[in-house]
């Protein structure tokens, strides 16, 4: 991490985006996937703020009802020209489980709601060689799968609801795959070659296959008012930082963020930009992968492949097809 030089150029570049720089967004409604901790509540403090509803797409309703809680008490202590009603909703969402994931944009569609953004926001690291519920290496079930699922599942209602933004949070790791492809497709499935791999090779594949799966979502839209984007949103102090302690890599990683992180409100900014700026649809940027704050910026060439961006989706529809339970009918 340290020597990757877009971790670097986090800390030296001017800002080009910041929170009072969120336009209105009265009548528009988000959802922010892994909303009740870290990046993912501090984006979805700001959209609420600003007026939208958002729904926060979390595992544990306890635990989103007392993040709604604390959202309500800082808008209204950090947010005082704000006068409309904070709108937050509860979405159940398991990425680690397909069909579950599956389910949940089930659930939202039967609300008959627009979407007018979506971020892909919740991610795990360093869960050290563990299996989602559908025998999958976990990091790159819940990092990509989990949310190609939730996506696709949402995409004709964000097309409807255009202009639309799907926002895809990735990371530096992409950088470190260990393989030269990028993704061993092979070993996805396969406990014995998963145990091979150290926990930052695996991170770093599903974060790969976050701006893959961006860029050939982008080109699969490319005449809708459907704006795609994915980002690194530096490096933020969240409770991921510690659950990698243990391992090397784990160890690393916990290290910088007490050195160099940045807080979860400042690591919201650059999807918050995505999300919302003006500029996105000005400018039509799309399948772009931007650094804080709000800066467009190159990521590892493998991530303009365009085969191995068709290889990703060809897989994850592959997997998506064994796994994903259909709905039993009721009689």
């Amino acid at each position: 991490m340290l020597i990757n030089p877009t971790f670097w150029k986090t800390y030296f570049s001017s800002p080009h985006f910041t929170n009072d720089m969120i336009p209105d967004l009265t009548g528009k409604i988000a959802i922010v996937t892994g909303a009740n901790g870290g990046v993912g509540y501090a984006t979805t403090v700001a959209l609420a703020a600003h007026g939208a509803r958002v729904f926060m797409a979390c595992r544990s309703e306890v635990r989103a009802k007392e993040a709604m809680d604390k959202i309500r008490q800082e808008i209204k202590r950090d947010y005082p020209r704000y006068r409309g009603e904070v709108k937050l909703d509860f979405l159940e969402l398991d990425l680690g489980d397909l069909t579950k994931a599956s389910q949940s944009a089930q659930t939202f569609l039967k609300q008959g709601l627009p979407l007018h953004i979506l971020i892909n926001n919740s991610g795990v690291a360093f869960t050290k060689d563990k299996l989602s519920a559908d025998g999958i290496e976990y990091m790159f079930a819940v990092n990509h799968l989990g949310h190609f699922v939730f996506t696709l599942g949402l995409l004709d209602r964000i097309k409807k609801s255009q202009p639309s933004r799907i926002v895809n949070v990735s990371s530096w790791a992409l950088d470190d795959t260990r393989h030269p492809d990028g993704i061993d497709f092979d070993i996805l499935t396969n406990p014995s070659g998963i145990a091979t791999q150290p926990d930052i090779a695996h991170y770093g594949r599903s974060k790969l296959a976050n701006v893959l799966f961006t860029k050939a979502l982008a080109r699969r839209l490319a005449n809708e008012q459907v704006y795609v984007n994915s980002l690194h949103p530096g490096h933020v102090s969240t409770n991921m930082a510690q659950t990698g302690r243990g391992s090397f890599s784990g160890n690393v990683f916990a290290r910088a963020t007490e050195l160099f992180a940045m807080t979860p409100k400042d690591g919201a900014l650059t999807q918050l930009y995505c999300a919302t700026s003006p500029e996105i649809e000005n400018k039509d940027l799309r399948g772009r992968f931007f650094i804080p704050f709000g800066l467009e910026s190159r990521c590892n060439p493998l991530a303009e492949r365009e085969d191995l961006q068709e290889k990703l989706w060809e897989v994850s529809e592959k997997l998506v097809k064994e796994k994903v339970k259909k709905p039993t009918s009721k009689k």
